[in-house]
């Protein structure tokens, strides 16, 4: 296994793949922002869109892959969503957390979420948050990983068939300096990533 943090053309050259990888998540039952009858073309050109975001810093996109080539299977993925708000640069949104069926079960999941922690603390960034649907086998997988339940939320979102669903908030404080001061300015923050 290999993570791989991607750039805006690394986004654009595995879109395909991360479009089966969402597709078929979607299909197990997991919505991620989606509804049933997700197909390849309408994900792959969900993550495509995305290359801007990640060309200006505002999105980190990591994939696993299964090998050491460059042709290796995408088997999981993770992102980092920063804010351009002024008094929230501190913080980033955990997003997008995948994992192919195939490879569930070996840590994979846990090794994202520590990868994009990292990136996460080394970017400046003190607290993570993150939604997820309540009762997930994502629930364990964060609180293994330490982080703290804010709180649920009713009704929050649809699972793939359309019923509504529970999502419960999670944090994590990062690094030493929680309880910093705001300073930072955009281009300082892209410099540190």
């Amino acid at each position: 296994m290999r993570l791989e943090r991607l750039t805006a053309a690394g986004l654009r050259a595995v879109a395909g793949q991360l479009g089966d990888l969402l597709a078929d998540t979607v299909r197990g039952g997991n919505s991620l922002g989606f509804l049933a009858g997700l197909d390849r073309a309408a994900a792959s050109g969900w993550w495509r869109g995305l290359g801007p975001d990640v060309e200006a810093g505002r999105l980190a996109v990591w994939v696993a892959r299964d090998g050491e080539r460059g042709d290796s299977r995408v088997t999981g993925t993770v992102s980092v969503a920063f804010t351009d708000k002024p008094n929230g640069r501190h913080r980033a949104e955990l997003a997008k957390l995948m994992v192919h069926p195939d490879a569930r079960g070996q840590g994979l999941a846990r090794a994202l979420l520590t990868t994009a922690e990292h990136a996460a603390t080394q970017a400046g960034v003190t607290l993570l948050v993150l939604d997820t649907e309540t009762g997930s086998p994502a629930e364990t997988v964060y609180r293994g990983a330490g982080w703290t339940e804010a709180g649920t939320i009713p009704d929050y979102a649809a699972d793939p068939s359309g019923a509504l669903h529970a999502t419960t908030l999670f944090y994590k404080r990062l690094g030493t300096a929680a309880r910093r001061r705001v300073t930072d300015t955009e281009p300082e923050r892209a410099a540190r990533q």
